[in-house]
């Protein structure tokens, strides 16, 4: 394989999207159930911390980079290979919309209603009442933007292979 701006994006583009679909797949089969187990007050008070932890460096060159590569991988494969161009669209528009779209449109609003909530001052009703609202949203958006990061990234295999 030759080595070229085009296969580096690739290569990174494969690698990061494949990272952001490990990620909300590892926070399905891990995090989901353990919160589960909490109790309401202590859920809620988990989330708030874990929903502010994530805004790091870290998360956002995964999490905002995938997209960036993918519409460059995109861009790139467009007169190369009419398969492989097909193959980075479906993944770019993939992780764009149900990845990244899901992620702003739903669970950060989620997450930006619980941080504003200050939590001490709910009765154990409220904080039933607002857990049961919050985490069946939350998590039902996060199956989502878990599948759709999971489509995006085969379909950047895929369309890696069929690029040679």
């Amino acid at each position: 394989m030759e080595i070229s701006f085009k296969s580096i994006s690739l290569l990174s583009a494969v690698v990061i999207t494949g990272l952001s679909a490990g990620f909300f797949y590892a926070w399905s089969v891990s995090v989901i159930p353990g919160t589960k187990r909490l109790a309401d007050l202590t859920y809620l008070e988990s989330m708030q911390s874990i929903n502010r932890a994530i805004l790091n460096p870290a998360f956002f060159v995964v999490f905002f980079g995938s997209m960036i590569l993918l519409w460059l991988v995109t861009y790139q494969s467009y007169s190369a290979n009419k398969t492989m161009f097909i193959f980075m669209l479906i993944a770019a528009i993939t992780y764009t919309v149900g990845t990244f779209g899901v992620t702003g449109m739903g669970n950060v609003p989620l997450n930006e209603l619980l941080d504003g909530k200050n939590l001490n001052e709910l009765s154990m009703e409220k904080l039933a009442d607002f857990r049961q609202f919050y985490e069946s949203k939350w998590n039902r958006l996060h199956t989502v933007r878990t599948v759709f990061s999971l489509i995006s990234f085969i379909a950047v295999v895929i369309g890696m292979y069929i690029r040679r």
